[in-house]
Order: structure tokens, then C-alpha cells, then sequence
């Protein structure tokens, strides 16, 4: 017997079957051909037409139970639709399979055309979907294209750090962090950039320091900070420029690179800003010891009498003192209890290595996973956060982010001690 291609198939009868007995497939196939052979003629006899490929290979998919046996009788057909009609009417007319009673009731004929028609016309739509979305470039794009073709072209190398193509001849150059920073600046014109591919200072850009005018010019946020404090302490940098708070030198528009460059700031500036001390110190003077004492005994007697005219000016009628010295407060701090406590060290030890902290509301529910440097960014744009446990160190500039945001509980593996009214724990307060 021939079994029918299936990309040939055009029509599938499907009947149930339902016998009183318990009959097999076998049964049920030689009781199809042989109760429907001859009714319709030689030309639409079911043996010749399977025989010739016409007709596909008969399924029966049948299940006994109690003594009743109930299935589904599947053909597949190549005929046209008139012929099929026919051999899915002659379906109906088998009564008896082997010794049982039997009766067939024809479900459907599926015409598998349409199917395939189905699947045609979505495929097409989601073709011309894809042209569509696609378009047609106006010449402005590919005038783009074309320019950043050749910007792409025109990155160098020095030493194997990508580099735009002034940076041999310039007098000034203009360190970044990145390959993508040098590309976008080479957009806007600034070809006489190095990037150093990191957070760690080459070598090679530290000598190039000492021979050239040198501008860094890194992104705004804590890897920024940290890349200028490296380049400072181990290079000559002239000036420092840096991108808006929360971007980066990549992402900049041609005004917003040049506004920064404009606004650059002299390093001895920076220097005398962050507090640093002269590099020369003058050694103070030596004195004899009895006179530093004697010179500390006098000015503890003019304090002590001082304060003895302010307290008898302060006493009322009965010789009390109107205003009574008080202790500073000790700042209140939010008291956490063993469930939380189990909290806040299964969500720690989550963390570790991620780099990312996890941030809740009061009822214990996380309204967001971010990125430790973006953290404090983070924090000032949401409305009373709770509490906050992140893979990183606790310092006092977090803290006092997090107190201005009214955050009750700081976690981290680690934490510096300052004071704060805020809970500060540590991976090894939470054993």
C-alpha cells in the first residue's frame, strides 16, 4: 500500500467510532474496506485509491473500557472535494466491526488548504510588516552613515590604545575612558583624543602626561571620579573636564561635549578644593615644655572664670539657673527585629558579587534592583525608601544621601563608622 506524501494532502476525514465490544485497529481498518468496497464503484473503491496514493494510510486511534471500545478514525485524501465528500459519507454506513455492533459518526472533513492559506497570508503580513518598519533612509541618514563610515576610519592607535588621528601632532590632548568616547568626539570635531580602555591608567598614557597639555575628560559618575583620582596621582593632568551628572562621554550631543570642555577646571584648583595639604610643611617651632603647660593653665582660668560670669548672669531670683545645660539627644534609629534581620542577610547573601542593591518600602515589599553606582542617583529620585541592602561598603556619603530621603535602614558587607540616625548594619551585625 502506498502512504500518501503529506504535501500532497488536500482534505482529512475524521469520524468517531463508537463499537459495543472491545475490537482492535485491525478490526476496525479491514471493516472500513471491506463494508464501503464496491458501494461507490471500481473508481472510488478504497483499495485502489490507496493503492494509487489517492487515498493515505488509515489511522485509528481506539481505547477500550468496560466492555466498550470508543476512538477516532483518521483519512487522509488527495481527491477533490466532491469525490472525498463521497468516501466520508460511505464512513456512515459500517454498523458492524468483527462480532460487535458498531456505529461511525462523521466529525469533519478539513479542507488543509486553507490552512496553508492561513499561514500564507500572515507569513505575507508580517514580510510587508518588516518592509514597512524598515522604510526607506532620507539622504540625511545615509549622509550619516557615510561620515560615520569614515570617523570610523579615521581612530588610530597608540600603543594599542584606540586614539583620534591629531594625537601625534597636537600639543593638547584630551584623555577618555573609552573607544566609543573617542568615536563620538571625533564626531563632533575633537580628534586629538586617547581613551585608556579601563579603569586602570596605562603606562603609556602616564608618560604621554609629562610631554603633552593634558585635559581628562571622563563620565559623571563614581568610575569617573575614581579614574580622575588615579590619572592625578600618577600623571601631569592640566586640567579636568567632566560629562553631566548620570552620563556618560558616549552619549553626549555636540553641545553638551563642548559645554564641558569649555567648563574644564585646572588640577591645582581641584587640588586646593579637595582639601590637600602643601607638599612642603613647615616644622612648627620647639618649646620647652614648662611653658606650654604654664601658657594651657592660664587659658584654662580665664575659660573657667568666663563661664562663672555667664552662669551668675543666668541665675534668676532663686539663685537657679534659668537655662539649664542640656545633652544632645542621641539620634533615634529604627530598631529591626530577628524576621528582618533574616531578611536582610538572605537578600545579602544574594548579592555578594553582584555589584547591585536591592531596595524596600516599609512593608517589606522591593520596589527595585539597580546597580551600586547608580545607587545614589537612584535614591534621590524615590519617595520615602525604607530600607536599602546593597553589595558594597556603607560611607558617609551614602548615609547622608540616604538620610535626606528619610531611609531608615542601611545594609552592606561592610560599613565606616560615623554618626547617623539611620540603622547601619554590616554582614557581620546580621550573624
Amino acid at each position: 500500500m502506498s502512504k500518501l506524501a503529506p504535501t500532497s494532502i488536500k482534505y482529512i476525514i475524521k469520524a468517531h467510532i463508537k463499537a459495543k465490544g472491545v475490537v482492535e485497529k485491525p478490526d476496525i481498518i479491514g471493516a472500513v474496506f471491506g463494508q464501503t468496497e464496491g458501494l461507490l464503484g471500481s473508481d472510488l473503491d478504497l483499495r485502489e485509491l490507496q493503492r494509487t496514493g489517492r487515498i493515505g494510510r488509515i489511522e485509528v486511534k481506539i481505547s477500550s473500557n468496560n466492555g466498550n471500545s470508543e476512538g477516532e478514525i483518521i483519512i487522509p485524501s488527495s481527491l477533490d472535494s466532491a469525490e472525498t465528500a463521497l468516501i466520508a459519507a460511505t464512513m456512515e454506513t459500517i454498523e458492524r466491526i468483527g462480532p460487535c455492533t458498531a456505529k461511525i459518526k462523521l466529525l469533519s472533513v478539513e479542507d488543509m488548504r486553507s490552512e496553508k492559506r492561513k499561514y500564507v497570508v500572515d507569513k505575507a503580513k508580517e514580510i510587508l510588516k518588516e518592509l514597512m518598519d524598515q522604510g526607506v533612509p532620507d539622504s540625511t541618514e545615509i549622509s550619516e552613515q557615510i561620515k560615520e563610515a569614515v570617523r570610523t576610519g579615521e581612530i588610530t592607535s597608540f600603543k594599542g590604545l584606540p586614539c583620534g588621528p591629531n594625537i601625534f601632532d597636537s600639543d593638547d590632548i584630551v584623555i577618555v575612558e573609552g573607544r566609543a568616547d573617542v568615536l563620538n568626539l571625533l564626531k563632533f570635531g575633537i580628534r586629538n583624543t586617547v581613551a585608556i580602555e579601563g579603569t586602570s591608567v596605562p603606562p603609556v598614557v602616564t608618560e604621554l602626561t609629562k610631554q603633552k597639555v593634558v585635559t581628562i575628560f571622563v563620565d559623571g559618575d563614581r568610575g569617573g571620579q575614581l579614574i580622575t583620582k588615579e590619572l592625578m596621582q600618577r600623571g601631569e593632568i592640566d586640567f579636568i573636564a567632566t560629562a553631566p551628572e548620570g552620563k556618560e562621554v558616549e552619549e553626549l550631543t555636540k553641545k553638551e561635549a563642548y559645554k564641558a570642555l569649555r567648563d574644564k577646571v585646572p588640577a591645582d584648583q581641584l587640588k586646593k578644593e579637595s582639601g590637600r595639604p602643601p607638599q612642603k610643611e613647615v616644622a612648627p617651632k620647639e618649646e620647652k615644655p614648662e611653658r606650654r603647660y604654664e601658657r594651657r593653665e592660664r587659658r584654662d582660668d580665664r575659660r573657667g572664670d568666663r563661664r562663672d560670669d555667664r552662669r551668675d548672669r543666668g541665675r534668676g531670683r532663686y539663685g537657679r539657673d534659668r537655662r539649664e545645660p542640656r545633652e544632645p539627644m542621641p539620634p533615634r534609629k529604627t530598631a529591626i527585629n530577628a524576621k528582618q534581620k533574616d531578611e536582610f542577610k538572605k537578600t545579602l547573601g544574594g548579592l555578594v558579587g553582584t555589584r547591585a542593591a536591592c531596595i524596600f518600602n516599609d512593608k517589606g515589599e522591593l520596589l527595585g534592583k539597580v546597580p551600586v553606582t547608580e545607587l545614589e542617583n537612584t535614591i534621590k529620585g524615590l519617595d520615602n525608601p525604607y530600607a536599602i541592602v546593597f553589595d558594597g561598603k556603607v560611607d558617609y556619603n551614602l548615609g547622608n544621601v540616604a538620610k535626606m530621603k528619610g531611609v531608615k535602614i542601611l545594609v552592606g558587607m561592610e560599613k565606616e563608622t560615623f554618626n547617623s540616625p539611620i540603622t547601619i548594619l554590616s554582614r557581620k551585625d546580621l550573624e
